[in-house]
């Protein structure tokens, strides 16, 4: 079992900067992947971003590169999402997500598990 706790989003100004974070307990060994998914109200769940177990293999949408940066930090357990020159557009509930094989399936969703309960990002205009 993998238990995962998102934290840091808020309510900022466009171009502003927030962080977040996902710090994961339990069978943290066992996890190869993680990622950040996010989903804006009426619409679907969108891949974020993703990273694999030593911090150096990274995915990102388009839509953010450039502007997030995902990192991972092994022995704090912890998995990073810097966001910066933020956008409305990138208002929503930020998920992170695990998984135990080394692959992020484009980003999709498909194979992660341990979903957190979520952080609320707001971007105003």
């Amino acid at each position: 079992q993998v238990q995962l706790v998102e934290s840091g989003g808020g309510l900022v100004q466009a171009g502003e900067s927030l962080r977040l974070s996902c710090a994961a307990s339990g069978r943290t060994a066992s996890i190869y992947r993680m990622a950040w998914f996010r989903q804006a109200p009426g619409k679907e769940r969108e891949g974020v971003s993703c990273v694999g177990k030593s911090d150096g293999t990274k995915e990102y949408r388009e839509s953010v590169k450039g502007r997030f940066t995902i990192s991972r930090d092994r022995p704090k357990n912890t998995v990073y999402l810097q966001m910066n020159s933020l956008k409305p557009e990138d208002t929503g509930v930020y998920y992170c997500a695990r998984r135990f094989e080394d692959i992020c399936a484009g980003l999709t969703g498909a194979g992660f598990g341990s979903w957190g309960q979520g952080t609320q990002v707001t971007i105003s205009s």
